[in-house]
């Protein structure tokens, strides 16, 4: 017979850090808000806190990250760059990080969103850029297509938070973000 584990489920344990962060967020601010903060609001201790996140700031973006995890798998098999990058998204639900995009001034994180996107933006370009060249495109001009490649990911994610996340799919605005792609760099895989 398994072993019985006591205390929440971690998906559960997760989502209730996840909104007991934003709650706090938008009451406080993000940088009046601590760890402490949030795993008291949670009813679990700042250790366990550290069992689902890193930081503050991966409480908005572990849902996006995991897909970015994925499509960087994803660009290193036979798939096509924007198609390996729309099936990695495809199905992103509605989380903290869409409501802290459209909260973003309330919960006082504008600064962090930008840092915190830079980082995905970059994560990306060396993903796709790797992968660009592997296929035999140019070192320069793959890392252009392959910035403009993750500006339309993160573009995305933004416009969709911003037209009401819940209300409609990503995939429809990450296929037209990606699709634009070619207008910066034409010769860019479709």
């Amino acid at each position: 017979m398994g072993e019985m584990r006591a205390g929440r489920p971690r998906a559960s344990s997760r989502s209730t850090l996840a909104e007991a962060a934003c709650e706090l967020f938008l009451e406080r601010g993000y940088a009046a808000t601590s760890v402490n903060d949030i795993a008291v609001r949670a009813g679990v201790s700042r250790s366990s806190f550290f069992n689902y996140f890193s930081s503050k700031a991966d409480i908005l973006w572990s849902g996006l990250d995991g897909r970015l995890e994925d499509a960087v798998a994803r660009l290193d098999g036979a798939r096509a760059v924007p198609e390996a990058l729309a099936e990695a998204l495809a199905g992103f639900a509605p989380d903290s990080l869409a409501l802290a995009i459209v909260n973003a001034e309330a919960m006082g994180i504008e600064d962090e969103l930008a840092r915190e996107g830079s980082v995905r933006r970059a994560r990306i370009a060396q993903a796709v850029a790797r992968r660009l060249e592997r296929d035999g495109m140019q070192a320069m001009r793959a890392e252009i297509a392959a910035a403009a490649y993750a500006a339309a990911v993160l573009s995305a994610v933004r416009s969709w938070a911003h037209d009401g996340a819940g209300r409609a799919p990503l995939a429809p605005v990450m296929q037209r973000a990606l699709a634009l792609v070619h207008s910066v760099v034409p010769d860019a895989p479709a």
